[in-house]
């Protein structure tokens, strides 16, 4: 079993600035398509969470992990696993944003935090061990 000592505490903290990253990618492509392309705000958010997620997996692959695993089914498993993240995140965003009526950005910003949770652990303790 994984334990949680200070390599794992830098593990998260560079998964936590990785997901900073993925963040400023998740919130652009979001805005553009939302606001700039006039998407579904849904639709828009789900492809601002894809390309993140592309560029989350390729910086914990190599800086947070340091993977050497075979890439392939390493980015399936860190897929699905961004897929329950991705449905979690549309969920939190959906009850944030239309049940709580709080703005759509800072609902998003919530619902990222939420699901940032999910993401280390699932990925820390059955993606990248």
């Amino acid at each position: 079993m994984n334990e949680f000592n200070l390599e794992t505490f830098y593990k998260l903290l560079r998964f936590g600035i990785t997901g900073i990253i993925g963040m400023v990618i998740d919130f652009s492509i979001t805005w553009l398509v939302r606001e700039k392309i006039k998407w579904n705000q849904y639709i828009a958010n789900s492809c601002g969470f894809t390309l993140a997620v592309i560029n989350n997996y390729l910086i914990n692959r190599y800086w947070t992990f340091h993977s050497n695993q075979n890439w392939l089914p390493e980015f399936g498993k860190f897929v699905l696993f961004s897929l329950v993240g991705l449905l979690l995140n549309n969920g939190l965003l959906y009850f944030f944003h239309e049940k709580l009526k709080i703005r759509f950005y800072i609902a998003k910003a919530l619902a990222i935090g939420c699901v940032f949770i999910w993401n280390f652990f699932s990925n820390w303790l059955y993606n990248f061990r």
